[in-house]
């Protein structure tokens, strides 16, 4: 078996389990968001990849009868970067990247600190971007409104089907205009 090469400033500490005596195997993390499993010592231990669930690093252990899920980024705030206070239950990265799992870019975060993260995370920014730009799937505006109901008021008018594909809506959402459950305060002057 390999050693494992210390990264520049590394430092290893045992994870924290629930019964991990019912282990055969004993897990550190270190500083650097590395995950080993070993026996004896730290040197003699196999680099673990472990899962991703959302983009997170997770690492499944089965002490006893019972699995447990443990979030890297977590563990490695829990060892290695000092909780403010109760309220601060989150953990966030720092860079947005949820695999930097290095303790330099963790910190913990009340609700509110964490919620104000994701918005402006960049994958968030570009979404809402994507959004304020987009062509398709538009909800309708006024303008539309009042062409629809010019349609839905024409004799011998198209089918419902064919205004719904026309404007890109469900049909629903055309018997709901008519019915004025939707968009009732828009006229035809």
């Amino acid at each position: 078996m390999t050693t494992i090469k210390n990264l520049k400033n590394e430092v290893w500490k045992d994870l924290q389990i629930k019964n991990k005596s019912a282990l055969r195997k004993k897990y550190a993390v270190s500083n650097m968001g590395r995950v080993i499993s070993y026996h004896e010592s730290t040197e003699d231990g196999k680099l673990l990849t472990g899962s991703t669930v959302e983009g997170y690093t997770v690492l499944n252990v089965k002490p006893a009868d019972s699995y447990q899920s443990l979030y890297l980024h977590r563990e490695v705030a829990k060892l290695f970067s000092k909780r403010p206070g109760r309220a601060h239950r989150y953990v966030i990265h720092i860079d947005y990247d949820k695999k930097n799992n290095k303790a330099s870019n963790l910190k913990w975060a009340t609700k509110e600190e964490m919620e104000d993260h994701q918005q402006n995370s960049p994958a968030k920014l570009a979404y809402k971007e994507k959004q304020r730009n987009r062509l398709k799937g538009l909800k309708l505006n006024v303008s539309k409104v009042k062409n629809i109901k010019r349609l839905l008021n024409k004799p011998g008018k198209k089918t419902m089907k064919q205004i719904a594909e026309q404007f890109d809506i469900s049909e629903m959402q055309l018997y709901r205009i008519k019915s004025g459950e939707n968009w009732a305060h828009v006229t035809l002057d």
